[in-house]
């Protein structure tokens, strides 16, 4: 299983969100080139990158910043947040990003994501956050209709080979991940499957492991001490 460490970022800073609360941000680190430093050097080989005020704006505000973070280690970095139209798959791209996440387009915009996976295969990956049993969009801010597990099937049958699945009940809040959640998916579903939120200690990574799940995203849990990289990249091999 892949260790993604993730840095959240606002305005070129990182941050962390406590369930998707915009109004409840800690900010981590004023240099985020040098977190992804200190990732590599600890030997994480993957990095999970969002621009959370792109996810709110649909545009890419951030984007010096994952460039300069690009440049700053040999990492394979996946971007999400206000990802919404091919010319913005085609900018992240460009600059040096080696898979794109859709979120918010993947449901409200079927047709841009199947021309995305078709033109860039496994470049491109779905977010799908839920909340509620349903899929959040748009940072997280609008509940859609959208079942998330039918939704995650769609995914499957359109070609999206790569799912990176958040339970927002559990993001940033310290209380474990939702094995139950992840198991699932893991059982109905032929895909890549990256667990996001809710990965606080060293058994939340033994476990997604037991799932055989593709990746786990650690957030908070690194940026608090409560789960040590080194440790938790030899716990997820």
């Amino acid at each position: 299983m892949l260790i993604f460490p993730a840095i959240d970022l606002v305005q070129g800073k990182a941050v962390r969100l406590y369930k998707g609360d915009y109004a409840q941000m800690t900010v981590y680190s004023e240099d985020p080139p040098a977190l992804a430093r200190d990732f590599y050097n600890a030997g994480a080989r993957c990095l999970h990158l969002v621009d959370l005020e792109g996810a709110k704006t649909g545009e890419t505000p951030n984007l010096d910043t994952v460039r300069a973070i690009r440049e700053a280690a040999p990492l394979f970095i996946e971007l999400g947040g206000g990802i919404r139209s091919m010319a913005a798959v085609e900018t992240c791209l460009d600059a040096g990003i080696d898979r794109v996440i859709l979120g918010t387009a993947a449901v409200t915009d079927p047709d841009f994501l199947r021309a995305a996976v078709e033109k860039y295969g496994e470049k491109i990956a779905v977010g799908v956050d839920i909340k509620d049993g349903r899929v959040a969009i748009r940072g997280w801010l609008e509940k859609s209709e959208r079942d998330a597990f039918a939704f995650c099937r769609e995914m499957q049958e359109i070609g999206v080979g790569t799912l990176i699945c958040t339970d927002i009940s559990k993001d940033g809040a310290m209380q474990g991940t939702n094995r139950a959640l992840y198991g699932e998916l893991s059982k109905t579903l032929r895909l890549n499957i990256t667990a996001s939120g809710g990965v606080s200690a060293i058994e939340d990574v033994k476990a997604l492991r037991a799932l055989e799940l593709y990746g786990a995203i650690i957030g908070k849990a690194y940026y608090t001490g409560a789960i040590d990289l080194r440790e938790a990249l030899e716990a997820a091999r």
